[in-house]
């Protein structure tokens, strides 16, 4: 049940950093066990307002009070620019305000994981057996790879614009992109392929979040509890081990023990912070701020990833045409380079007017979403890393985040690449029907067009990779998501991906908190190799 602080406990078997889209997961499936007793803290409210529940008002979440908030630091990359990076502070996380598109990632991502990890539980063919088990799959059976009776209801959003249609037939034509039904069965074991995207959506349009998934149906049971508005200040420790969370609500400081495990699920900005606070990470940056360090663990906040997402490609409509479902229905993966094994470019469909916070204005773009339309590029197999640090030892200084977008050239020229392609679709004679006057950026050359991607570049919402797995020096934790060096402390959100997922980051985030129940449930030892004195450094 949701409680006060005042109804906290002393102490809990598990407590569950973070009720985002992993952790909602790990919280309700340790809570099956009656014999457990489960603490889930949620530095956000409640999840059950409209704009969370409607899945095609999605857009009005950001920037709300239901979003952290972030921004990137200043980049040259990006012109100077600071683009936001939304994150969920609510129930259910990212999973109760992003698109609600369903990409399981591709077999290259897991099975790249696990020769990481020296753990075969994270490979293609193990977690397709996890997302056969999360998944309630409506859509084109697939006994291989598609389950049915899950806690997440996946389908095909009801009645997609026609010109949601139409970009299947204009990409197989002009890209030679495969059109499939299903974006999630063999398309994502190939070179790329096109289609309306699977959704966490019910019928009626209602959002599928791992709160009304996994947290809303376990709230009855006597062994779990939940506190919102609870801000996690640091773990606490005896010698290595951690044994509980410092947090506060409105203003009153509590710390609460934990017998079993710690298992932080705050995500890829927050986790790497409550590890610094609590003296786990770089040296120097701990030094830097006055905090004691505990272990030493030099990737804590390094290797930030998140695919890139341009603010677009414009056309007006031709005949006006409200959004539907997620506003989002069309999307497809492919290469920007035939000599690559794995898609790198996902462009997505925005039913509305796609601009930042530069180009829109620029560009005079209309505010009314039935008058335009937006074939996005978007990147999702970046080269560029960025780093999350301190600034400072309190639990709400805000965070530095460097995320680099476009700092290697190689995410340049693949997106340059996306531009012109997705102009080459959209003024395409497949799509004459629903294509008007081109918006932006129109027929840029050379220096022009990358200094339109500059202003344009930002955030796909799916910020990952920063205390991740491995066997190295710069890994954080193991296959079985246990932080190197510490007993007692696992990590169980997108943070813990080597590397990004080929699309979407939901369902990874969702499959993640899965496993590390799977592995909270087991016990389970760690592969050969991955304990701290095993590494080689």
């Amino acid at each position: 049940m949701i409680i006060s602080a005042d109804a906290v406990a002393a102490s809990y078997d598990y407590i569950v950093c973070g009720a985002g889209t992993a952790g909602c997961v790990v919280a309700a499936r340790l809570s099956e066990d009656p014999a457990l007793r489960v603490l889930l803290l949620e530095a956000g409210g409640h999840e059950q307002v409209a704009e969370v529940r409607d899945a095609r008002v999605w857009m009005r979440n950001i920037g709300s009070e239901r979003d952290w908030q972030f921004r990137a630091q200043p980049s040259s990359a990006l012109n100077g620019r600071q683009p936001p990076l939304p994150m969920g502070r609510v129930l259910g996380g990212g999973s109760s305000i992003n698109g609600l598109i369903w990409a399981r990632g591709h077999k290259n991502d897991f099975d790249s994981w696990a020769e990481q990890t020296g753990d075969a539980g994270w490979s293609y063919d193990a977690v397709v057996a996890l997302y056969r088990r999360i998944e309630h799959w409506t859509g084109p059976a697939h006994p291989r790879l598609r389950g049915t009776g899950g806690p997440v209801h996946v389908g095909l959003p009801e009645d997609p614009v026609p010109l949601a249609v139409a970009l299947k037939a204009a990409t197989a034509s002009v890209a030679g992109v495969p059109a499939v039904d299903d974006l999630n069965a063999e398309a994502m074991e190939g070179s790329g392929a096109c289609g309306i995207p699977n959704v966490a959506v019910m019928p009626g349009a209602v959002r599928v979040s791992s709160a009304s998934a996994y947290l809303r149906p376990a709230l009855a049971r006597a062994n779990l509890d939940v506190v919102t508005d609870a801000l996690v200040h640091r773990l606490t420790f005896a010698g290595t081990r951690a044994t509980g969370v410092v947090f506060s609500v409105a203003g009153k400081r509590l710390t609460v023990a934990a017998s079993s495990e710690v298992v932080l699920s705050a995500g890829a900005l927050n986790t790497p912070r409550i590890l610094m606070l609590s003296g786990i990470g770089p040296q120097a940056e701990l030094a830097r701020h006055g905090i004691a360090q505990r272990i030493a663990l030099p990737g804590v906040g390094q290797n930030f990833q998140d695919h890139i997402l341009v603010a677009g490609c414009v056309w007006e409509y031709r005949r006006p045409e409200p959004p539907r479902n997620n506003s989002a229905e069309f999307t497809f993966f492919c290469r920007s380079d035939s000599g690559l094994e794995t898609p790198d470019l996902q462009p997505v469909l925005e039913e509305c007017a796609f601009g930042s916070e530069v180009t829109r204005g620029q560009y005079a773009l209309p505010d009314d979403p039935a008058r335009a339309w937006t074939l996005a590029p978007g990147l999702v197999r970046p080269h560029s890393r960025g780093h999350v640090s301190l600034t400072g030892s309190a639990p709400d200084a805000p965070l530095a985040i460097h995320a680099n977008f476009l700092s290697d050239d190689r995410d340049v020229r693949a997106l340059l690449h996306a531009v012109e392609l997705c102009r080459d679709i959209g003024n395409s004679q497949a799509l004459r029907e629903f294509a008007g006057r081109e918006l932006m950026p129109g027929p840029l050359k050379g220096a022009a067009l990358e200094q339109f991607l500059r202003n344009a570049a930002g955030t796909y919402f799916h910020q990952t990779c920063t205390a991740r797995m491995g066997r190295d020096e710069m890994s954080v934790v193991d296959g079985a998501l246990r932080v190197h060096g510490v007993q007692g402390l696992r990590i169980a959100d997108g943070s813990v991906m080597p590397s990004i997922t080929t699309g979407n980051t939901m369902a990874p985030c969702v499959m993640i908190g899965e496993r590390a129940a799977d592995l909270l449930r087991a016990g389970a030892a760690a592969p050969v190799g991955t304990t701290q004195e095993e590494r080689a450094w």
